[in-house]
């Protein structure tokens, strides 16, 4: 009897979380997302937009779709999860349980909803965790079964978002090697539109893991109703669009299955990666600061703290340095001005000295024949010049011509029985070997054990997995996607508990890397190889919508035609670095970058932690500006381009954002070539913040390759 009271009892309690409590929101200060646990006890999606203040209109809301679809019962389209169970049956059908918040911290909380089948024991957990001031919502799922035998996730999204409206345009950043992150915009139609990767370890080399959705019109800086969406996921990824044939668009987010199904054992909690993602019906503008101020304060590693500047002997040297060259680039990152200088590839192996792309790569000892006395002679000189010492590793890659090779090809992802295909004359490690760990985050810990002043790492990973086979996984190969990534986690993890203070900068061989889960573990990332500072407009320009200035490396270098000045006010957009020999510029090009340097750290409050304002689009004209606004207000710079304008072309004035109307502003030039005067009639001069955002300044011109960063005080 007692046990069935107490059957009884839960049974009440579960119809009253469906009748009593059928409406769930999860809010911030301007976005809503709405569901509603329907007369079926499903879960349905009612709303996903601006923020709805009254509550009495919610029961108007029509059912968009159900929150987290299975596959193998009514619905026809793209499903969330799709999963085969134990006795080979293939559907599922999800219902609601129950759902809780809970305040993690000020501002921030999380709702998780739990389903279950009511025919098998598999349970799905929906989490959502909203940014109140920010904006952004964050949502994965956990699916977890009580079976007696495994059963097989062939799908298993991280979010499904319902919407409708009369027209959709999708945003999608695409590219390659040293062309990253180009936008297209297009229209959505009835059928699926899939943004993919397939690459596994340098998995954004040709798309990028996220996109802009506009609603009814085409996406715009400053108005109209978009929603950006991301994945956090250094792996394969899959964004799937569909319009059904009622116009209304499913987006599901999550790992890319291909190749990944998933034995799920009993008792296990299979948890997806995070879609994170705001909602603005100010345009484009707003939602980027929405993710910007988000990622500084609560995703991007040391996103509140400053940023180094530093000099790098890459373009400058390539492979061909030895000790005393380097002490030497060292003695100029020191006139420079510059926090650190950066040795990068080319230092390590003996057997097989690096010297080149094609051997020694997973052999961390220093080159005797280039560093006698080692990296402590480095990073000793470094200490005696008064700045920091930083280096390049690639650890999760090796070169078949090496020690670590010949000794461990078990260790390395590669085919039985086929010949090894070679990307930049490389393999992959197999991270989902607990001992290929141990030996990965072994390259940080000795280098760090041996030598505690190294301050920065530079983390690269040049190639994708290929011949893709895990010796350790054996008989679920169709794992290793999967578990490449959590390995390569747990690695990330054990360097960031033992190395909590320790910047790291990640790079893939330019932009194959560039997910918000990585960059919890990352200071920085490094955009792209080409670092012409045309080509550096354009690729900043598009990976600026999802990301701040701080967390985007540029540097100086000699590639490109343009002057030294128009190079640098680029660079200067993002976290400031040279790599160029600058002994051998011109003495006003020294003086002009040691004047850059001291203008970028009196600035770095404003550049790197300010709210940006795109301005003038590069994709749209031949000019391009940008704005940084301090969060006081007080102090903004605005940066403009003039990059190959028609010979006597017809400019308007200039608006900019983000001023106080009612406040007096001083303008001034600065990163001036010494001895150069302005050109600009709105130098030194003062205007109303009203002014400067309703009629604007002129600030371009027809020349070609000319830059101006000007310094905006509030008086």
């Amino acid at each position: 009897m007692k046990i069935k009271c107490l059957v009884l009892i839960n049974l009440c309690i579960c119809l009253l979380n469906v009748n009593g409590q059928n409406a769930i929101q999860i809010t911030t200060d301007n976005v809503g997302l709405f569901y509603r646990v329907g007369d079926n006890g499903r879960l349905y999606q009612t709303y996903v937009g601006k923020k709805l203040e009254h509550s009495q209109d919610f029961v108007h809301l029509p059912n968009l779709g159900e929150a987290y679809i299975a596959n193998g019962m009514e619905d026809f389209f793209e499903s969330a999860i799709r999963v085969l169970h134990g006795d080979g049956n293939p559907s599922l059908l999800l219902k609601y349980v129950s759902h809780e918040t809970k305040q993690l911290q000020q501002d921030v909380a999380e709702t998780v909803i739990l389903l279950r089948d009511d025919k098998y024991p598999v349970d799905v957990k929906l989490h959502f965790t909203a940014y109140s001031k920010e904006d952004i919502i964050k949502t994965h799922s956990e699916i977890t079964h009580r079976e007696k035998k495994p059963i097989t996730l062939y799908n298993y999204a991280s979010s499904m978002l319902h919407l409708n409206a009369g027209n959709y345009y999708l945003t999608e950043f695409s590219g390659d090697w040293a062309h990253e992150a180009n936008m297209s915009e297009s229209p959505l139609t009835f059928g699926k539109k899939v943004l993919d990767t397939k690459l596994g370890s340098r998995a954004n080399l040709y798309c990028s893991p996220f996109f802009i959705l506009s609603l009814n019109e085409s996406a715009r800086e400053n108005s109209g109703d978009v929603l950006f969406g991301t994945i956090g996921w250094t792996g394969n990824f899959r964004f799937t669009f569909e319009v059904d044939p009622e116009n209304k668009l499913r987006i599901v987010s999550g790992i890319n299955p291909f190749a990944s199904e998933y034995t799920l054992q009993p008792g296990e909690t299979f948890r997806t990666p995070e879609f994170i993602f705001t909602y603005s019906s100010e345009g484009k503008g707003k939602a980027s600061r929405n993710f910007h101020k988000w990622a500084r304060k609560f995703q991007l590693k040391d996103g509140e703290k400053t940023r180094l500047t530093l000099l790098n002997n890459w373009e400058a040297t390539y492979f061909n340095f030895n000790e005393e060259k380097l002490i030497t680039i060292m003695d100029e990152a020191v006139k420079l001005g510059v926090d650190m200088f950066l040795l990068d590839d080319g230092w390590f192996a003996n057997k097989y000295p690096r010297g080149n792309d094609r051997q020694g790569l997973g052999d961390w000892e220093e080159t005797k024949e280039k560093l006698p006395l080692g990296i402590g002679k480095l990073v000793e000189e470094a200490t005696k010049k008064g700045i920091k010492f930083g280096i390049w590793i690639e650890p999760e890659m090796v070169n078949p011509k090496s020690e670590l090779y010949e000794k461990h090809k078990d260790w390395v992802i590669h085919l039985p029985n086929r010949d090894e295909y070679y990307f930049r004359n490389q393999l992959v490690l197999d991270l989902s070997n607990p001992a290929v760990q141990n030996f990965v985050f072994g390259v940080v810990d000795n280098l760090m054990t041996k030598y505690p002043g190294i301050a920065y790492f530079k983390w690269d990973c040049n190639s994708p997995i290929t011949n893709i086979y895990s010796p350790y996984l054996k008989d679920k190969q169709s794992h290793l996607y999967i578990e490449y990534v959590r390995g390569l986690y747990k690695v990330l993890e054990r360097i960031k508990q033992k190395y909590p203070d320790l910047p790291m900068m990640l790079c893939s061989g330019g932009g194959g890397r560039t997910d918000y889960e990585a960059l919890k573990y990352f200071t920085e990332f490094w955009p792209s190889d080409n670092t012409n500072a045309v080509e550096r407009i354009f690729i900043q320009w598009g990976y600026s919508y999802f990301f701040p200035s701080k967390s985007m490396a540029a540097h100086v270098t000699s590639s490109g035609w343009q002057s030294m000045k128009f190079r640098t006010d680029v660079a200067m957009m993002c976290k400031l670095g040279f790599d160029i020999r600058t002994n051998n510029l011109k003495p006003e090009e020294q003086q002009f970058c040691r004047e850059a340097v001291g203008n970028f750290k009196r600035l770095e409050s404003t550049l790197l932690d300010g709210d940006m304002y795109r301005l003038a689009s590069p994709c749209e004209s031949d000019h391009a500006a940008v704005m940084y606004v301090e969060e006081s207000g007080k102090t903004s710079v605005l940066f403009t381009f003039d990059i190959h304008p028609r010979h006597a072309e017809r400019n308007q004035p200039l608006r900019l954002a983000g001023l106080n109307p009612k406040k007096e502003y001083e303008l001034k030039e600065i990163n001036m070539m010494p001895g150069a005067r302005s050109r600009l009639s709105c130098n030194n001069k003062k205007y109303s913040g009203e002014y400067l955002m309703t009629v604007g300044i002129p600030v371009f011109s027809s020349n070609h390759t000319v830059s101006h960063l000007i310094e905006i005080t509030e008086m």
